[in-house]
């Protein structure tokens, strides 16, 4: 006899299959990360490897994957690499990221009547990549979005490197530390002290290190993908000397907004 409501077996049904389900996303998830900044691809054997899981569930993945253009064919030796796919997505998550920040960038310009800064590390340096402009002083720090600065004489910059592991660290500072200004820290040793601090306090500054005459403060943001990125004001000096705890209270209150705001 047919009833209004269906029989549950222990163990299956929707329950066991969401369980199922949430794995092969993981494990998906997982095959895309082992495959981040290899250019040249990965067998999957390799990926199978990196990942802890035998090589038919792998070969699976890739193969689910492939149907997507979230992979593609690297090389006949090389297995696969990320695929096109992801870039629409990718644009897509940042044009999000975008939308939900942007706002909090114009509430703090606002609540200081300063410049405000987003930046992220490309690499060896740090590219601005959004700003709020206030225009409350006729004289005012502001730079431009796409603009580069060495990140180990700017207050986004140690911000970011602050919350590196050793080896990114070193793969950043690659070479000598070179002097803008005659304020930049050049030497390594120090500079790993005023990186230590920075841990303590989240907070980083630069003392006409970057630009004689501008200073900044700022903290780092991780994103809901695991990117670095900054929030950091920069100030003319004449406004910025004993206003640091004024500005630093701010800059710290508003990452947690933001952060917040990602689901971070």
């Amino acid at each position: 006899m047919k009833t209004d409501y269906e029989e549950k077996i222990p163990g299956s049904g929707s329950a066991a299959e969401e369980r199922s389900g949430i794995q092969v996303i993981s494990r998906a998830a997982a095959v895309l990360r082992a495959l981040e900044g290899r250019t040249e691809g990965l067998s999957l054997g390799a990926i199978a490897k990196e990942v802890g899981l035998p090589r038919s569930t792998v070969q699976r993945i890739v193969s689910a994957l492939e149907t997507e253009k979230f992979v593609i064919a690297a090389s006949p030796e090389k297995g696969v690499r990320l695929g096109p796919g992801l870039v629409t997505l990718g644009s897509a998550a940042k044009a999000e990221l975008d939308h939900i920040v942007r706002p909090y960038l114009q509430r703090l310009s606002e609540a200081l009547n300063e410049t405000v800064d987003l930046s992220m590390l490309d690499r060896h340096v740090m590219v601005f990549i959004d700003q709020a402009v206030s225009r409350s002083h006729r004289l005012q720090a502001v730079s431009a979005t796409g603009v580069t600065f060495p990140p180990h004489c700017c207050a986004n910059g140690k911000a970011v490197l602050a919350r590196l592991g050793a080896d990114e660290l070193n793969a950043v500072l690659k070479g000598r530390l070179h002097a803008a200004t005659r304020n930049t820290i050049t030497s390594r040793e120090k500079l790993a002290e005023e990186l230590e601090q920075v841990r303590k306090t989240g907070l980083a500054l630069d003392r006409e290190e970057q630009t004689e005459g501008i200073c900044a403060i700022g903290a780092a943001i991780r994103d809901p993908g695991g990117r670095l990125l900054a929030l950091s004001v920069p100030v003319p000096s004449v406004r910025f000397y004993g206003n640091e705890q004024r500005l630093g209270e701010a800059v710290l209150e508003y990452c947690r907004l933001i952060e917040t705001a990602l689901g971070c």
